[in-house]
């Protein structure tokens, strides 16, 4: 039997995710430089694209610094002959030596790294300014917690990482004069609708909610009986959102709203009551957040990446992102509904990992990891996803990791147990 990894924390405690993000207020005041140097960690992803895209509409105020990538060789080639970046970096050491081989061959002057080490590398590196951090997945928060120590503004794209290590996080973001800017539509849109931008207490910014939307995804009218019988094309067909097959699937379970629940209590300093989640099916209201007075500001725009990117990029100024106006006369009736427990049972598992302490969300977030891996590979249903998290977390003790180092210790064995459970289904 697997021991759940909790060096000298003891069983049960209850820690209140309530980490001051500090940081994010700080972003009223710095400016960058022009052109800011920026970093693109998982550069050949969808964010990243865009990210890229965003960048070269406004060569005047950005340049790219530096890129990385798992193994798409031929993807970051391509952006590393077009934009030039000083380094470049692969998590596969077999496709960073591809890389470096064809970069020379091109006569092109940018620096391959390799490895894990190679990613924190560049994240970490002091000259550059901003660092869009857009790895997916536990592979993506050695590279944040990398550029929180060198004090960069961090474009967070990862929800994993505030999951994972939300305080740790916070508190290297607040020491080092780190910025934290929330890029997911949701949290982004969260963080426009806040006075200034500002992440405090919401009782002290007059805030009573915070309501975060969802799109249900593809399964959302879809017959409970009939969810055990859905394909992993079928889960990654996202109606509105072009996404990764991981996050599609993700939002196919609604648990990206579950990390986004956890994520949204440490950046906007909330407790887990002030935090709503309401399914939105069009996409159009990213996000709200409701005041003491009765106001309810909301933050509306075409589902499109891009206008999150620009705002994080040019905070606290605005450019042009490329994303089409929204057209508000043609626009279709705008549903609003309460999540069917039933059918999206990770919100419930992840509510239950934020009540547990800061070890569970490590769980949650491992497991989920391996059981939508498993899905996608045909091995198990998708309804077998929330069992295999549910045991996962059933296992585990809670616990308060002091590092990076135990957290990702909490991470493998996490791992384990789910692919152990996985294994016996």
């Amino acid at each position: 039997m697997l021991t759940a990894p909790c060096p000298g924390a003891p069983a049960g405690v209850h820690l209140a995710p309530r980490s001051r993000n500090r940081g994010t207020s700080d972003l009223v005041v710095r400016k960058l430089p022009s052109p800011a140097q920026v970093t693109v960690l998982g550069s050949t992803g969808s964010i990243g694209v865009s990210t890229l895209d965003v960048i070269a509409a406004h060569p005047e105020r950005f340049r790219v610094f530096a890129l990385a990538a798992h193994r798409s060789v031929d993807a970051l080639l391509e952006q590393c002959l077009r934009h030039a970046p000083r380094f470049a970096a692969m998590a596969d050491p077999g496709s960073a030596g591809l890389l470096r081989e064809r970069l020379e061959a091109a006569g092109s002057p940018t620096r391959v790294l390799d490895g894990a080490a190679g990613i924190e590398e560049i994240a970490g590196n002091a000259e550059a300014d901003v660092v869009m951090a857009a790895i997916v997945g536990a592979a993506g928060l050695p590279g944040v917690m990398a550029a929180a120590r060198a004090g960069r503004r961090i474009l967070l794209a990862n929800k994993e990482a505030l999951v994972m290590s939300g305080a740790l996080l916070c508190e290297l973001v607040e020491r080092n004069g780190a910025e934290l800017v929330p890029i997911d539509s949701e949290h982004n849109a969260i963080f426009q609708c806040l006075p200034a931008g500002v992440c405090g207490r919401p009782e002290q910014l007059g805030v009573r909610r915070i309501l975060l939307t969802a799109s249900g995804g593809p399964f959302l009218d879809t017959p409970v009986e009939a969810l055990a019988g859905v394909t992993p094309e079928q889960a990654c067909a996202h109606p509105n959102w072009d996404m990764g097959r991981k996050i599609s699937v993700d939002s196919a379970t609604m648990m990206n709203k579950g990390l986004e629940l956890i994520e949204a209590c440490y950046l906007f300093d909330a407790s887990p009551a002030q935090v709503e989640i309401v399914i939105h099916p069009q996409s159009i209201v990213h996000s709200m957040v409701e005041y003491l007075d009765g106001s309810v500001l909301a933050q509306l725009g075409n589902p499109d990446m891009r206008t999150p990117i620009a705002n994080g990029l040019a905070w606290p100024e605005r450019i042009e992102s490329g994303v089409t106006p929204l057209d508000l006369v043609s626009l279709p009736d705008l549903r609003f509904d309460a999540p069917d427990p039933e059918r999206f049972p990770c919100l419930s598992l992840a509510r239950d990992a934020l009540a547990g302490g800061r070890s569970l969300p490590v769980y949650l977030n491992a497991a989920n990891e391996v059981a939508v891996q498993a899905f996608l590979q045909g091995a198990i249903r998708f309804t077998d996803i929330p069992r295999v998290i549910a045991a996962t977390l059933e296992a585990g003790e809670s616990c308060d990791p002091a590092d990076l180092d135990e957290v990702m210790e909490q991470d493998r064995w996490a791992r384990s147990v789910a692919e152990q459970r996985i294994g016996a289904l």
